[in-house]
């Protein structure tokens, strides 16, 4: 099993803050994304170890574990050991301190877990399972609720008499099905189900509730409802804001020049930008509609801003070199 240097991977140094972070995440995903390097295996490779160095460094707590961990492996090796034969069992259940941990997880069969959620977003490295636990690499995977707090905490809002009633976790889900709407299965400390359906718009912080799906009632009282607060991951493409999305497409010269369009993915569907001749790097277009779902209003959508990447010629026949050298000179006669 290889030691996954996850700093090396994105590219920060080892003090690096929660944005530096999420900045490298952003620059490596957007090159090496599949969709950008179809049939390139090597390209999926570094964006599946881009995606899990993100997953330990941007969580708090796996940083802290991880970073306490390198140090002691750095030490071990240093001292002759083998990394086959480090003691890894304090690290396999729990802190690295034998701290208790203040999550639980639940471990689902292979079965069960690819019939909820099925095979989407394989692929995390023997080293993050080790590490942080096989239903760790699953909840990375998904998103999925099963990561939960030792007891859930009661929802301080103003039912004073149901307050020890109400239930919340923390749901995680990726831009894509913040847009569509999805849904999560969560099991609850007792063993029960609950099928939750997110809306589509929901953001970072928003609240989803489920009536009547809380902690069942004493004494005659109502059972208290489930609270479900979103976590939206960033995307390797679209930046968003608020309900608007911003993006970036590579437009080659000739295009910028002399004009033409450009394909843009988005969120829901491919359409065609329009580029006016001679239009400058970097110039910013309103796509009024694409943008992300408003919450909680049919039909209503926020707007996607694309900036156009001009993309140079990475070789040039001598024909084309000398057209260039005289466009320059005609370009400095005037």
């Amino acid at each position: 099993m290889q030691y996954q240097n996850y700093y090396e991977i994105l590219g920060v140094p080892e003090d690096a803050t929660e944005e530096q972070i999420k900045k490298a995440f952003r620059k490596g995903a957007r090159k090496h994304h599949p969709d950008v390097n179809p049939d390139n295996p090597q390209a999926e490779e570094n964006f599946k170890n881009l995606n899990e160095a993100y997953q330990v460094l941007s969580d708090p707590e796996k940083r802290q574990k991880y970073d306490q961990f390198g140090s002691q492996w750095k030490q071990y090796s240093q001292a002759g050991g083998a990394p086959e034969d480090f003691n890894w069992s304090q690290w396999k259940a729990g802190s690295p301190e034998g701290k208790s941990s203040s999550y639980t997880t639940r471990t689902v069969s292979p079965e069960e877990f690819e019939q909820i959620f099925g095979q989407e977003g394989a692929g995390f490295s023997d080293f993050f399972s080790t590490l942080f636990g096989a239903a760790a690499a699953q909840e990375a995977r998904t998103g999925a609720g099963f990561r939960q707090r030792d007891t859930y905490q009661p929802y301080q809002g103003s039912r004073s008499h149901q307050q020890s009633q109400d239930l919340e976790t923390r749901i995680r889900i990726s831009l894509e099905e913040a847009y569509h709407g999805t849904s999560r299965i969560i099991q609850k400390n007792n063993g029960d189900k609950v099928k939750a359906k997110i809306p589509p718009g929901v953001r970072t912080g928003s609240r989803v509730r489920l009536k009547g799906k809380g902690q069942p009632g004493q004494r005659g009282q109502p059972a208290g409802d489930l609270y479900l607060e979103i976590e939206v991951t960033p995307h390797p493409s679209f930046k968003r804001m608020g309900d608007d999305l911003e993006t970036t497409v590579p437009v080659d010269l000739y295009t910028l020049v002399l004009g033409g369009s450009v394909e843009v993915k988005t969120l829901g569907k491919t359409v065609r930008l329009d580029i006016p001749p001679q239009t400058q790097n970097q110039t910013r277009f309103r796509l009024r509609g694409l943008g992300m779902p408003k919450l909680n209003q049919k039909k209503a959508k926020g707007d996607l801003y694309v900036s156009v990447s001009a993309v140079l010629p990475e070789k040039i026949s001598a024909e084309e070199q000398k057209l260039y050298e005289e466009l320059k000179k005609l370009r400095h006669s005037k």
